[in-house]
């Protein structure tokens, strides 16, 4: 647990820990392909410092690069993050009941993959992944009181699992998968939900362990998805080109083609309600995106996502943008004015 947590703490972004703007990933369009981000490892490094792929800033002077190296080197290696993700899920995969195991085994994505909404509720998971809008996965996880939310964690966690075992020239994985990221949190409030109310001493560290354990699995799912947006330039030009917050100058289009962040802050996971529910529902948003293009699905606007909440799949804010930002909450706040005046949402 430790192992990942540590990973989780090198590879989220730093930027926005509280008001300031942070930082934009700077990418280079001459060249096809931006980066594969899935196929390198990204721990002890942050996806909001500025990457720049030009030939001019990859030939650092021999003594800052021996020191930067020195001062760089991640604790653990990709190799062995990969090692404890696997066997992770292989040890709680083991722990599930047969039946279970069978009926979410993954499959390949293809022309048998359910259309309809119901079906596609009940789904096992998919690679590639299955798209699932956010009004999709409201209408599913309200009538069950969240909990057909617990299988689309399952899901989307042992599609991305399956993903980067394709994809990953070395077979490595960044993620514990559905069985090793939800069945540690699932099993650990079975066992400490009683403990606790019978006030059995350690019910209630039991359950600390599971929701830390859910948060950094939330935090580590974050981090994946921003850099699912950069795996290949074509798949970021469509998800994230042109992304624009209220009141933006328009007439930066250029600009903005070669300075593209990611969608979330992962670290605001950790944040309280309602600012962890937001970057939630911006991860839903911009997966299930992923997902529609790389599947070759034809677009579907989400009037959740893009007309009665516009943060959900606007360019990505910071905490002092949104709170000055009303014209970007809801549907009914598009016309309010935005808080320029007020010193302290000031950037």
């Amino acid at each position: 647990m430790m192992i990942l947590l540590l990973s989780l703490l090198t590879a989220s972004p730093q930027s926005g820990l509280g008001w300031s703007l942070p930082p934009k990933l700077t990418t280079s369009v001459t060249g096809g392909r931006v980066r594969d981000v899935g196929h390198k490892p990204l721990y002890g490094s942050t996806l909001d410092e500025e990457i720049s792929l030009s030939p001019s800033s990859s030939k650092p002077s021999s003594s800052s690069s021996s020191s930067s190296s020195s001062s760089s080197s991640p604790i653990f290696s990709e190799e062995d993050i990969s090692a404890f993700c696997k066997g992770t899920n292989e040890f709680w995969k083991g722990l599930v009941i047969e039946p279970v195991r069978n009926y979410v085994e993954i499959r390949d994505g293809g022309s048998e993959s359910p259309t309809d909404v119901f079906s596609k509720l009940i789904a096992p998971p998919e690679v590639p992944g299955l798209s699932r809008p956010v009004w999709f996965t409201i209408l599913g996880s309200v009538p069950t009181a969240l909990g057909w939310y617990g299988y689309y964690k399952f899901s989307v966690e042992e599609e991305l699992y399956q993903h980067e075992l394709q994809t990953n020239p070395n077979g490595h994985v960044s993620g514990c998968g559905g069985y090793g990221t939800l069945f540690p949190f699932v099993y650990a409030v079975i066992i400490g939900f009683p403990l606790s109310l019978l006030q059995v001493p350690g019910g209630e560290s039991i359950l600390q362990l599971a929701g830390f354990w859910i948060l950094a699995g939330q935090v580590n799912l974050y981090r994946r998805v921003n850099e699912l947006c950069f795996e290949d330039e074509t798949i970021r030009k469509e998800l994230l080109s042109g992304l624009t917050l209220p009141g933006d100058d328009q007439d930066n289009n250029d600009e903005a083609e070669t300075e593209t962040e990611p969608p979330l802050h992962a670290w605001w996971a950790l944040l309280p309600p309602p600012l962890d529910v937001v970057v939630g529902l911006r991860q839903v948003h911009f997966l299930s995106e992923y997902w529609r293009i790389v599947r070759g699905d034809p677009y579907d606007k989400d009037i959740i996502a893009e007309e009665l909440f516009p943060f959900i799949s606007s360019k990505r804010f910071t905490l002092k943008q949104f709170a000055r930002t009303p014209s970007n909450w809801f549907w009914f706040t598009k016309e309010v004015k935005d808080f320029d005046n007020i010193d302290l949402l000031k950037d």
